[in-house]
C-alpha cells in the first residue's frame, strides 16, 4: 500500500475574491489525508494562465540576454523592485514556441532562430495555477534586429542586458538575480553549455 492510497480530495466550494489582473480565489476543500481521517481546508489560489521563458546564450561570447523591469511583489518584500530576469511572457493563447519567440523579440529585439523546448514547471504550486515552459536558443549579435524594450500599450519598461554567464553565475549569489525561472535557466546553461553550439 502506498503512502497516499486513502488521500483524497473533494471541492466543496469556490469564491472568486478578486478578477482583474489575475483571478483570484477562495476555495473550501476537504482533504483526506493519508490516515483516512477529512479536514475542511482553505486556501486561496491565483489562477494563472501559462507562461513561457526562454534562456539566450551567445556562445562566442559566452554570455546570456536578460532582462530588467520593476516587479512590485520583490519591491514590497524589500528585494531589488528592478528584477533582472530571462525574456518571459504569458502564452496568450499561442502555441508554447510561438509565444516565446514574440517576447524575446519584444523584450530584447532578438530574433530566435532554432528554439529548444527543455521542460515545463510550476514555480509556486502552493498557490499559483502557471506552469511555465522553459526554453533556450543560441543566438549572436546579428539576430538583434529590434531594441526590445517591451511594448508601450502594456505599460512594459524594460532595459536589455548582455551579461556573462559566470557574471549572472555570481549575481545569483549576490542576490543581484532572485527570479526563481532565471536561476533555474542559468543552472541549466552551465550544466549543458558545451552543447549549446
Amino acid at each position: 500500500m502506498r503512502k497516499f492510497d486513502k488521500a483524497k480530495v473533494e471541492i466543496v466550494s469556490e469564491k472568486t475574491l478578486s478578477d482583474q489582473w489575475t483571478r483570484l480565489s477562495s476555495f473550501d476543500i476537504d482533504y483526506t489525508d493519508s490516515m483516512g481521517e477529512t479536514h475542511r481546508v482553505k486556501r486561496e489560489i491565483y489562477h494563472r494562465t501559462p507562461a513561457a521563458c526562454i534562456l539566450l546564450y551567445d556562445p562566442k561570447r559566452e554570455t546570456v540576454i536578460l532582462v530588467r523591469q520593476f516587479r512590485l511583489p520583490a519591491h514590497l518584500t524589500g528585494f531589488p523592485g528592478w528584477m533582472i530576469e530571462v525574456p518571459a511572457g504569458l502564452l496568450d493563447g499561442d502555441h508554447p514556441e510561438e509565444a516565446i519567440r514574440r517576447e524575446a523579440m519584444e523584450e530584447t529585439g532578438f530574433r530566435v532562430r532554432d528554439v529548444q523546448f527543455l521542460f515545463k514547471a510550476f514555480t509556486s504550486p502552493g498557490a499559483v495555477t502557471e506552469i511555465i515552459h522553459f526554453f533556450a536558443a543560441v543566438v549572436d549579435m546579428t539576430d538583434r534586429i529590434g531594441n526590445g524594450g517591451g511594448l508601450a500599450d502594456e505599460h512594459e519598461d524594460i532595459e536589455v542586458l548582455e551579461v556573462a554567464l559566470t557574471k549572472a553565475m555570481a549575481m545569483i549569489e549576490t542576490g543581484e538575480i532572485c527570479d526563481a525561472k532565471t536561476i533555474i535557466l542559468l543552472q541549466w546553461a552551465m550544466l549543458n553549455r558545451a552543447s549549446l553550439k
